[in-house]
């Protein structure tokens, strides 16, 4: 829409608004005297209709048809959209040509009535009385005609939900989401707690961390990159099971997996070995399925249809890393020989990565991208798992496991390591890797190492993100994050 048009709509929006305000005391009043919500008046239709029963409804007005002496308007609330109809007849000729020379798609109006079918059998309220109950001062863009880029659609989230039912339906399915991670856990006897989200030392992931200033204190702080630390913290203090689900922070790149903020699941259970781990994650996947998208269990990601129905088979990480590069992870290999090979198969990475990024990096583009269906890969290489026990039967593979589903890494699940002098050097290494010019390499915490010190038990921990949603409605986690950060528009 060219600016001077916009400008001559909102120009005659104000006009109209001021018409309003020389009849009614306030065009934003506080109160409303609504008396059901639209869906109650549809499902209760044969009983209001029965009895003559008043009502009165609220909603935004979404579409409108002003013909002459009667009107058709559809408006639409939380729960339902329902029509009106207006009539001089019932309203008289002032009340209704108030309507009809300012009320527009967007407004928000109350009306009074009773119930009625029309010809067409459409359920509709005739009014007998209206106010105004806000109005809407910008033009709205229409489902056919408004907006269609995506990043406006993402910068302006809230014209993307007035328009779409499909993006509120989205999100109604993400609270269930959520809901059933929780209900889950507690069922399975797991406290839920909350930890800060300002950290002295970020810790729990090797990712970039954003960084902050607390002005009473004078003191830099981080935003979380993970909830690991504290949450083990807790282990110590004594507590057998406890989650939390809350927002971390990554300063990394943003692609249909990745984004700087999300939200994102942890939970630890003392004295559950990894195998009880991987017996309850697979349990609490397939809950979430169901309750998200049914009983088919059945999803489309990319044009591939999966299957989560069935019992997720384990993926030995050395055996298929060989298959798929010819390097055996048992062996002393080198990150030069890493290298050669990332090379050779044209795959990039960054002059400082060490031995563990390396493998990481060539896992990701070879062996990740045969995994399509849901599996558990599991026996990680200690390289690139500082935080896990290592395999007492296997010294160079750590006890971990991860979810996979369609390419993407869908959870993060751990025999936790307690052994404060092994976690010590796991640090000192990330440490190491860190002065090399590696940013996101693991910080070493001493508060943590401290708490360590005083006896954690054997624990198995994981965790997840909104990624797992994002794979079930076939989106990008950004298209699934209500308000993502997005770069400020320029002028």
């Amino acid at each position: 829409m060219k600016e001077d048009l916009r400008e001559d709509i909102i120009a005659t929006k104000q006009t109209k608004l001021s018409r309003l305000a020389e009849v009614f005391d306030d065009v934003y009043p506080e109160k409303t005297e609504r008396t059901h919500t639209n869906q109650e008046a549809l499902d209760g239709f044969d009983a209001f209709t029965e009895n003559g029963a008043s009502l009165v409804l609220v909603g935004r007005v979404r579409s409108l048809r002003m013909m002459g002496k009667i009107g058709f308007v559809h408006i639409e609330d939380g729960s339902a959209r329902i029509q009106i109809f207006l009539s001089e007849n019932i309203l008289g000729a002032e009340k209704l040509k108030l309507f009809a020379d300012t009320i527009e798609m967007g407004d928000f109006v109350e009306a009074r009535g009773i119930l009625f079918a029309t010809k067409k059998e459409e359920r509709t309220l005739e009014v007998s009385d209206w106010k105004i109950l806000g109005k809407s001062l910008r033009p709205i863009p229409t489902e056919f005609y408004g907006l269609k880029d995506e990043e406006e659609l993402l910068r302006r989230r809230y014209l993307d939900l007035l328009m779409n039912p499909e993006t509120r339906e989205l999100f109604v399915k993400k609270n269930i989401f959520w809901q059933t991670v929780r209900q889950f856990l507690t069922r399975e006897k797991f406290l839920e707690v909350q930890t800060p989200v300002l950290e002295h030392i970020p810790g729990g992931a090797e990712a970039e961390p954003f960084k902050t200033h607390h002005n009473a204190l004078d003191q830099d702080f981080y935003l979380r990159i993970s909830l690991e630390l504290s949450l083990k913290r807790l282990l110590v203090g004594g507590y057998e099971r406890v989650f939390e689900i809350g927002r971390v922070f990554r300063n990394e790149g943003i692609d249909r997996e990745h984004l700087q903020e999300f939200d994102h699941t942890e939970f630890y259970a003392a004295y559950m070995d990894m195998e009880q781990g991987m017996e309850l994650v697979e349990k609490l996947y397939k809950d979430i399925v169901r309750a998200v998208v049914g009983d088919a269990m059945t999803t489309e990601y990319d044009g591939v249809t999966v299957d989560w129905d069935q019992p997720f088979p384990r993926v030995d990480y050395f055996t298929e890393f060989e298959r798929e590069t010819g390097i055996n992870l048992e062996t002393d290999v080198s990150v030069e020989v890493l290298k050669a090979k990332a090379d050779e198969l044209g795959i990039k990475y960054e002059t400082a990565y060490g031995k563990g990024r390396m493998i990481d990096t060539l896992y990701k583009k070879t062996v990740r991208q045969k995994l399509v269906q849901p599996c558990f890969l599991v026996g990680h290489p200690i390289d690139v798992s500082p935080l896990a026990k290592i395999d007492p039967q296997h010294p160079k593979k750590v006890l971990r496991f991860q979810p996979i589903a369609v390419k993407s890494e869908l959870g993060n699940g751990f025999a936790e390591l307690n052994d404060p002098a092994d976690q010590r050097r796991r640090f000192e290494e990330q440490m190491r890797l860190r002065a090399a010019g590696d940013k996101e390499g693991m910080m070493l915490d001493e508060d943590f190492l401290e708490a360590l010190e005083y006896g954690m038990p054997p624990a198995f921990g994981f965790g997840m993100s909104e990624r797992l949603f994002a794979i079930l409605m076939n989106r990008s986690i950004r298209e699934t994050v209500i308000f993502p950060p997005m770069k400020e528009k320029s002028e």
